[in-house]
């Protein structure tokens, strides 16, 4: 196993249980609710810088393996930045997709991963671990409205093949969800509120895409892609058994 194999397999879910366990006894009046924010942006850039170093790790890992591939991460061929967009990530999804074909020929994704009960775990635990909690009571609409949408993440949205055969992590509905979610993440990042105004325009309210603005479908995204590359992971180490034996 790599230096970084246990970084890589260990759950996301870790990081949105403690924030909750860290938001517990203050209370939920109305006193409160300016927790709110601050929290919710907390746990969003903890969760997404988790799964950016995951991402790097992972790459390093492969390249580790394959010298072709190191030749590649060190050249920069695949220009991958942060490993924050859905640009990067679908890139090393390309990526572990190729190696494990590669020792394991025999790996066929629609029955080796199981994407029913991946959304259904993912789904089943935002809503469990944020049920009755203060963030859920602070964020009441805006929780209601993620439980509601019963079809908003699809088993056929993500390990999506095109056209043409070729192996994409999301499907275009997805990705524009994905889109929105990393947009914020680059506002609170860089901290761009601090000179733009607080309240979105009429213009922005009537985007299709503002619905998406919600930190239990970012929360869901996230756990999901994690979901996805854990999984991609452990069928990488049992194609590669041999060779790290």
């Amino acid at each position: 196993m790599g230096s970084h194999t246990e970084f890589i397999l260990s759950p996301i879910t870790e990081i949105l249980k403690d924030v909750v366990s860290a938001s517990a006894g203050i209370g939920s009046g109305i006193e409160t609710y300016p927790l709110c924010d601050y929290v919710m942006q907390s746990a969003f850039l903890k969760t997404t810088g988790f799964q950016e170093q995951k991402m790097k790790c992972i790459t390093w890992e492969l390249a580790t393996i394959d010298f072709d591939y190191r030749r590649a991460l060190l050249g920069n061929d695949d220009n991958l930045g942060e490993c924050s967009s859905y640009t990067d990530k679908n890139k090393i999804y390309k990526r572990l997709m190729i190696q494990i074909k590669k020792h394991d020929p025999s790996f066929d994704l629609a029955s080796d991963i199981d994407r029913k009960a991946i959304l259904k775990e993912t789904l089943a635990f935002i809503k469990s671990v944020f049920e009755n909690t203060n963030l859920a009571i602070w964020a009441q609409s805006n929780f209601s409205w993620f439980l509601n949408q019963k079809h908003l993440i699809k088993p056929e949205h993500f390990l999506h093949q095109d056209g043409k055969g070729r192996p994409n992590l999301f499907e275009n509905v997805l990705q524009d969800k994905y889109e929105v979610l990393y947009n914020h993440r680059n506002r609170i990042a860089h901290n761009t509120h601090s000179y733009q105004q607080n309240l979105p325009t009429l213009k922005a309210l009537i985007n299709d895409d503002h619905k998406y603005e919600n930190y239990f479908l970012y929360f869901s995204i996230l756990l999901l892609i994690d979901k996805i590359f854990r999984a991609l992971y452990l069928k990488y180490l049992d194609a590669i058994e041999d060779i790290i034996r």
